[in-house]
């Protein structure tokens, strides 16, 4: 007698699920080097299939478009794994949230921000470039600054919060000064363009984000 078609669907779905989800990271691991290299308009589908070893379809199947394997490629490197977690319920940006001490916090957020920088440049620069020439790629830039705003608001709102910020800064003004500090721009023309290593960034991102944000107190 066959296995009756639902309990057969139960066992085979979370194989197919994991060889979907292997398929995936491999697609996004053979895109990166090609998009770095070449630049988005030049690479293909067709290109990224063959590095990764499967059917164009199977590219198709699982990102339906250029854009959207850059999209997966970016959430990817952000995150740090391919878990389904935003970045705001991360242990590692949580830590920073949670640290009581607020030039602690900032020596945190830039840890985080040299960390996730060193994973993302790269793909940063492409998505940038690429933002003129695809709508998903610009919507996808536009995304990332907002996103980088949130999470640097929510820094800022706890700073707040326990008195850290100078008495001449409310959280708006504080927000845009730690998000300039923590735009990727800045680390293109610092790392890439004048040398820095990302030591070197990380402890002027912090040290300059204590200036301008904290306190006198909080900040000795």
């Amino acid at each position: 007698m066959s296995e009756p078609t639902e309990q057969k669907r139960a066992y085979d779905s979370p194989r197919r699920r994991q060889q979907a989800e292997a398929t995936r990271r491999d697609i996004l691991r053979a895109a990166q080097p090609l998009f770095e290299s070449q630049g988005f308009a030049a690479t293909t589908m067709a290109a990224i299939a063959s590095e990764a070893g499967v059917a164009a379809k199977t590219v198709y199947t699982a990102f339906e478009t250029k854009g959207g394997v850059l999209r997966g490629l970016w959430h990817l490197l952000l995150r740090g794994d391919d878990a389904d977690v935003p970045v705001m319920d991360r242990a590692w940006y949580r830590e920073v949230l949670d640290e009581p001490d607020p030039a602690r916090q900032v020596q945190l957020n830039a840890r985080n921000s040299r960390v996730v920088k060193q994973r993302i440049a790269g793909v940063l620069e492409v998505i940038r470039h690429a933002a003129p020439l695809d709508p998903d790629s610009d919507a996808l830039w536009r995304r990332i600054e907002s996103d980088f705003y949130d999470n640097q608001r929510a820094v800022v709102e706890s700073l707040a919060a326990k008195g850290a910020l100078r008495d001449d800064l409310d959280a708006a003004r504080a927000t845009d000064i730690l998000w300039t500090l923590n735009h990727p721009d800045v680390w293109q023309l610092l790392v890439v363009r004048r040398g820095w290593t990302a030591e070197q960034y990380e402890q002027w991102f912090a040290a300059a984000a204590r200036d301008q944000l904290l306190a006198r107190a909080s900040g000795s």
